[in-house]
């Protein structure tokens, strides 16, 4: 429910529907850059593609959409922002009251050891650990659903130490990717889309094999 979402967030943040109306958390697990990815940029190779990832997730959510031709169904994107470069949603807030993903911040430390430190929070899932992404918004404005039950994410990160640790390596070590491996994962990314993802936007195109 949206209004899950909106209970936790300040008005500024709120999605603009009534409380009880459907929405869906879109996930993209570590297969997605075989088994989605790379068969859109062989099937598009002779199009324009700005960004293969976001244009990827956009195709197949399109197709999602086709399925209800009797329904409106508005999708946001991770990335979308909003005229005032606030983003279109809270990916993680969004992930966490779906019951998806552990957002664990800074809060979830009770001994905080940071001081002035800004301290960022990363969503943990509880098979794929870090090595997932969230990456859109369904909502479905005429679906009103008030008897429906909000699920708890799983807690899986649950020591003071493990958190700290975690917190940690996603704010000062980010790039050497450990933080995703908190927990035991059942998959994680293959080092094709391990390389492909440290590689500079702009750079990406050429292990697709496109022309930018």
């Amino acid at each position: 429910q949206v209004g899950w979402y909106n209970a936790v967030l300040q008005p500024a943040f709120h999605l603009p529907y009534p409380d009880d109306t459907l929405a869906f958390v879109v996930l993209s697990t570590p297969s997605m850059f075989d088994k989605a990815l790379k068969p859109f940029v062989n099937k598009e190779r002779l199009k324009i593609i700005r960004d293969p990832v976001d244009q990827c997730v956009s195709h197949h959510l399109s197709r999602v959409k086709e399925k209800f031709p009797d329904q409106r169904v508005d999708i946001m994107f991770d990335y979308e922002m909003l005229p005032s470069r606030k983003p279109k949603f809270l990916a993680q807030t969004a992930a966490h009251v779906a019951g998806a993903a552990y957002y664990y911040q800074r809060k979830d430390v009770k001994l905080d050891p940071w001081g002035k430190k800004k301290i960022f929070g990363v969503c943990i899932h509880p098979k794929y650990g870090g090595w997932f992404a969230i990456r859109a918004l369904l909502l479905f404005p005429a679906i009103q659903v008030p008897f429906l039950e909000q699920p708890s994410p799983v807690d899986c990160v649950s020591t003071e130490e493990k958190r700290i640790e975690l917190l940690e390596q996603f704010n000062f070590h980010w790039q050497d990717g450990r933080y995703r491996d908190i927990i035991e994962v059942k998959e994680r990314y293959s080092e094709e889309q391990k390389a492909y993802f440290a590689t500079p936007p702009a750079e990406r195109f050429r292990l697709l094999g496109l022309s930018q």
